[in-house]
């Protein structure tokens, strides 16, 4: 090998790199864009995320908590529900996610349940928590026993409850996940 295609070769890889990482900061860039159209539009918290396969956008979501009036409409789990719609699946394998600000707990189970190979985020909780988005009780009342949270949580008719398993169990066409 003369050292000319050895040269071609490192910049080959170094414009590749260079390339991905540019992705990586529009598709993020996006998410931001998002956010701010969002906080600025009143439709909801200052939130915004996209959903990635193959280095193209597949699905965007805006937190809209309070123009839905649904707790659940954070950005993003409306855009991995619009992601899976898209892709026809409940998984997101083979996908990203970029979103505004570290996920809150609620979206963070609904990143693995979708099992998203990576995700990237760019203001921390604690950011958001500065300007009113506190996830930390959250997470401290999960840690706590059912009857010790703020909200207790009363376990009952469990016997009753545990036929939906066995039948789920029991059942030879289901669709695991």
């Amino acid at each position: 090998m003369d050292r000319r295609s050895g040269s071609r070769f490192s910049l080959s890889i170094t414009l590749t790199a260079f390339v991905e990482q540019n992705m990586k900061n529009l598709f993020m860039t996006r998410a931001i864009e998002l956010s701010i159209e969002n906080a600025r539009s009143g439709r909801g918290g200052p939130f915004g995320a996209v959903v990635v396969k193959d280095n193209k956008v597949i699905a965007e979501g805006a937190n809209q908590v309070t123009a839905s009036n649904d707790p659940t409409a954070h950005a993003e789990v409306l855009a991995i529900r619009q992601a899976c719609e898209k892709v026809g699946y409940f998984e997101l394998k083979d996908c990203e996610l970029y979103t505004s600000c570290e996920p809150c707990p609620m979206c963070l189970g609904a990143i693995y349940w979708a099992r998203l190979d990576r995700v990237y985020f760019a203001g921390l909780a604690a950011d958001a928590s500065r300007v009113g988005f506190d996830d930390s009780a959250i997470y401290y009342e999960i840690a706590r026993p059912h009857a010790q949270r703020t909200i207790p949580m009363i376990q009952m008719m469990r016997e009753d409850a545990l036929a939906a398993f066995r039948a789920w169990e029991e059942k030879s066409d289901k669709i695991p996940y």
